[in-house]
């Protein structure tokens, strides 16, 4: 255990790729539990949001001394044949003389953040980034499900320079991943030295699944992704149409394609864009989450949610990958082991002992005080640039 009491008062600059409240997507609840985490162990947050849409939001200010916010550019000054789309839309000379402002040390979330590191404007200071995933194999695996042919090429082009991107920058400040897996590819492939795992930051704290049997399987997610997408699809069309036990889908901006798919069974249904409540009710009711993936980059917010909050959770080995969660999840890969998986882990109800192990595991990588320590400590001891915690 470290002894906060070391760390009160101190600042630190965070820079995010977006206004990370509402949590209300994956990409920004580890941002903002992160902000909760620091702040109660007495971190004076300096906050930086870059924002396309998300207005300023006053709940972040009972988290941070002060919150900035800089316009993402999405016009075609941003496009750059050498660096990716989602860092050069994100450059502010504002950004930067906030930053210059002091030499507290600077966290940067996402590679998203990362041009200023990239062009040497951060020399001499403390910058660790915070890395979500493996943005060049997250882009890579998006073209792969992509159908539309200026979309895949998009993500082709952006996964092309995103890999020589991180490449170059791998060295040039310590990292933290949310996902083992994605340690190993930034050491394998980059060689990467200053690089460790940091779970992320989440709201729950107890596993509270219900005891005995739900009524009916349940996927959930951002069905606008097409990542997502492809996953209800295939779920739909392989496992649940050789099935009679009832599915529910549930998410974000369903296409035509996935609605039309979800009614052509009796017992398959959709729900779309539903509130948090209802989204929560419907994982507490579930008795199988079936959480496929087709990307093994970064962590899977929703299967965290649904070991927290549900109750048998089913998924392929891309989906757990990395995460520590293989003991707490079944697996099976292709569908005639997905159905041959939710054939038997229909009848077989939730037990308190599942429960309770559940709990275990979870709190021992979910940690949140805990794991906000590691990351004062990280800051502390990095020795990559002379800076230290003021």
């Amino acid at each position: 255990m470290l002894f906060i009491k070391h760390y009160l008062d101190k600042h630190l600059h965070i820079v995010t790729l977006d206004v990370p409240w509402p949590a209300d997507y994956g990409g920004v609840v580890d941002l903002f539990y992160k902000l909760k985490a620091l702040h109660q162990l007495g971190i004076k947050i300096h906050l930086h949001c870059f924002t396309s849409g998300r207005s300023p939001q006053d709940e972040l200010n009972k988290y941070c001394v002060e919150v900035n916010y800089y316009p993402r550019k999405k016009n075609i000054s941003s496009v750059s044949l050498r660096i990716p789309y989602i860092v050069s839309s994100r450059k502010s000379d504002a950004l930067i003389a906030n930053l210059n402002k002091d030499d507290y040390p600077v966290l940067l979330e996402g590679i998203h953040c990362t041009y200023y590191l990239y062009n040497g404007a951060l020399i001499n200071r403390k910058v660790m980034v915070r890395l979500h995933n493996a943005e060049f194999e997250y882009y890579k695996q998006l073209a792969v499900q992509e159908k539309n042919w200026l979309k895949k090429l998009y993500y082709l082009t952006e996964s092309r320079l995103l890999y020589h991107y991180e490449k170059k920058i791998a060295n040039k400040a310590a990292f933290i991943s949310v996902s083992r897996h994605d340690v190993t590819v930034y050491q394998q492939l980059f060689d990467a030295v200053n690089i460790e795992y940091l779970p992320v930051f989440i709201p729950y704290t107890l596993a509270v699944g219900k005891e005995g049997k739900g009524c009916f399987c349940f996927y959930h997610g951002n069905l606008s992704v097409n990542e997502n997408e492809k996953a209800a699809l295939w779920l739909l069309q392989q496992v649940f149409s050789k099935l009679t036990v009832p599915f529910v889908i549930a998410g974000k901006d369903p296409s035509p394609q996935l609605l039309q798919a979800a009614h052509q069974c009796k017992h398959t249904c959709i729900v779309a864009n539903p509130s948090e409540k209802e989204m929560q009710d419907m994982i507490g009711k579930a008795h199988i989450h079936v959480l496929p993936s087709f990307n093994n980059t970064g962590i899977k917010l929703k299967l965290i949610n649904a070991l927290f909050n549900g109750r048998h959770c089913l998924v392929n080995a891309a989906g757990v990958e990395g995460s520590g969660l293989e003991s707490a999840c079944h697996i099976a890969e292709d569908a005639d082991a997905f159905i041959h998986a939710i054939r038997k882990l229909y009848e077989q109800p939730f037990t308190e002992e599942e429960r309770e192990q559940r709990q275990g595991l979870l709190h021992q990588i979910f940690n949140a005080d805990r794991n906000a320590e590691m990351l004062i400590e990280l800051i502390r001891k990095d020795n990559a640039a002379t800076a230290d915690l003021q």
